[in-house]
């Protein structure tokens, strides 16, 4: 349930810190005082968009968190499954907007989270219904959402959506294949030759980097070899010239000599010795090389020809050689699709049938159980419709087929006969806004039991009604607070009287500036809040006496 709002900066609200208890918490206060804020607040720590213009003027930020505690297990878990936690089942989800760039940060936990997730989270959690969510009723595609919730044909429907996409991507695939006839010869005539070209030059990975480097060996051979003559000539001298190895192996002998009698000399004939070993390495080498190294210039036209076949292969077919080969390999299992496109057909055409199969076969069976269900929910919801003063209105469904689609093969919508003997009809005709609030509690009454959400908020869900409807809207808030919290904002005594907890909501002018402050109410201060309701500021003893019989009769 929601323990603590806490609200900085929103629109007249410098600070506020309400406390929630379970039961029906209830809010009132006079037209303009700021109820509708309160709600504005709860929705955008829930995800709702936030405005720059919602912070309080003069302020350069605004900030709002929500303390839920008594997590249910069944949503923790699910809120783990989103990456958060909800420790000794409690959990803090808070959002900041900054009034210069206009960017919000979300937070549950403590931790930051995008707005989606920020969403999924609230979902879970709370349930808000304003005045608008009556006009969701007109809509027939809210009515299909309904049934299933009711149903809890959740894990069917998500079967169906499964099935229902294998066959878009089975028929996709299909209708690839089933070209015409002409476009499928030219294409394989231009397959043919892109594989036929690319197979004839036998490439390899990594060829270009060696042919390029084996270029240009060549391309400076003479270079080449006159550097490892002269340092051959330089390592083993000539006729008329000591080489370095012989003078090394001099300094060597030297070295020795003195190091019998010098012994910090022993450690360099040591060194000197090493790199006699070195040097004659390095003169063997170099002989080698310069045996080796015989180039033929018919070498470097070759090379110079597989780059040049390499080049306009990379202009045609990819950057490297690399993604040449890939590009073969694709080309290749479409060449060989085409070349055996009636079979490939066959096999398609056969998964097709067998997944449109069972996508009929599924939403053969979610039209039926959307059918039973549909029946058992207007069965309930009429009931509680009785209960709340409409007992001549009868609910129906009408359920019509329809081509397979994400949804199902059906479509249902909410039928409304408000009189004996009348024929239903869809409640956009005749549906008014008292009954469209009413038939709205009524449906959230019904669904409680099936959505698993702890907090249910109403915003003036009494708008249109009045008297004994009332009365019964309240009774029924009241009931529906027995297994859940519920938190409701109202302008209607009879509502109001009913609630476990009743906080006023009223504006004050201080130093030139507005304040909208929220006050919880002792039984004393809500029985003048119920007489002003009820009778504007003119109390009199007699609407007092009203109100405090009003709290009575409701069990406060």
């Amino acid at each position: 349930m929601l323990s603590q709002l806490y609200i900085e900066n929103i629109a007249v609200i410098r600070k506020a810190s309400l406390d929630f208890a379970p039961g029906l918490n209830v809010f009132t206060g006079e037209t303009g005082a700021g109820k509708s804020i309160l709600i504005n607040a709860i929705n955008a720590v829930l995800g709702a968009r936030m405005h720059r213009d919602i912070i309080r003027s003069g302020e350069s930020r605004a900030v709002v968190s929500a303390l839920f505690s008594r997590v249910p297990e069944t949503v923790i878990r699910e809120i783990r499954e989103l990456g958060y936690d909800a420790e000794d089942g409690q959990l803090l989800i808070s959002r900041e907007l900054d009034g210069e760039t206009g960017k919000s940060v979300c937070r549950i936990g403590g931790r930051p989270a995008t707005m989606a997730l920020l969403r999924s989270v609230a979902g879970l959690l709370i349930d808000i219904h304003g005045q608008h969510d009556s006009q969701a009723l007109l809509s027939p595609e809210r009515h299909l959402a309904f049934i299933d919730g009711f149903g809890g044909l959740e894990g069917l429907l998500e079967r169906y959506g499964d099935a229902y996409g294998r066959m878009l991507q089975a028929k996709e695939a299909l209708q690839e294949l089933q070209m015409d006839e002409s476009h499928k010869l030219q294409r394989m005539d231009l397959l043919q030759y892109q594989t036929s070209e690319i197979s004839a030059a036998s490439l390899t990975d990594g060829e270009e980097e060696e042919l390029t480097a084996q270029r240009d060996i060549i391309r400076n051979a003479e270079k080449i070899v006159g550097a490892l003559g002269m340092m051959y000539d330089l390592l083993q001298g000539g006729e008329d010239r000591e080489g370095i190895l012989s003078q090394v192996e001099q300094l060597r002998e030297e070295l020795d000599t003195a190091g019998r009698y010098v012994e910090d000399l022993r450690e360099y004939g040591d060194r000197v010795g090493d790199a006699v070993y070195s040097l004659e390495e390095l003169s063997s080498s170099v002989r080698t090389w310069l045996d080796e190294y015989n180039f033929d210039p018919r070498q470097l036209d070759d090379i110079e020809n597989r780059l040049d076949q390499i080049y306009r292969l990379k202009k045609k077919y990819g950057s490297s050689i690399g993604e040449i080969l890939q590009y073969y390999e694709t080309i290749s299992q479409e060449l060989e699709e085409l070349t055996f496109s009636d079979q490939t057909v066959e096999r398609l055409q056969k998964e097709l049938d067998e997944e449109t199969d069972r996508v009929m076969e599924l939403a053969r069976e979610l039209s039926s159980r959307r059918r039973h269900a549909a029946e058992e929910f207007a069965a309930r919801v009429g009931q509680e419709l009785s209960f709340l003063d409409m007992p001549q209105v009868t609910l129906s469904f009408s359920q019509r087929e329809k081509e397979p689609g994400p949804g199902g093969a059906d479509t249902l919508e909410l039928l409304i006969s408000a009189n004996p003997g009348e024929e239903p009809r869809p409640l956009a005709r005749i549906a008014s806004g008292g009954e469209l609030s009413r038939i709205m509690l009524a449906i959230k009454s019904v669904l409680a039991d099936r959505d698993g959400v702890g907090t249910l908020i109403f915003d003036e869900v009494d708008a249109g009604v009045s008297g004994r409807a009332a009365q019964k809207i309240g009774l029924k808030l009241h009931q529906a607070a027995a297994s859940r919290q519920v938190i409701c904002v109202t302008h209607l005594a009879q509502v109001a009287a009913y609630g476990d907890y009743h906080s006023k909501i009223c504006k004050t002018v201080e130093d030139g500036r507005t304040y909208t402050r929220i006050q919880p109410l002792s039984r004393e201060e809500r029985v003048k809040e119920l007489a002003r309701i009820m009778g504007g500021e003119n109390i009199t003893p007699i609407s007092l006496q009203n109100a405090d019989e009003m709290l009575t009769l409701a069990g406060n």
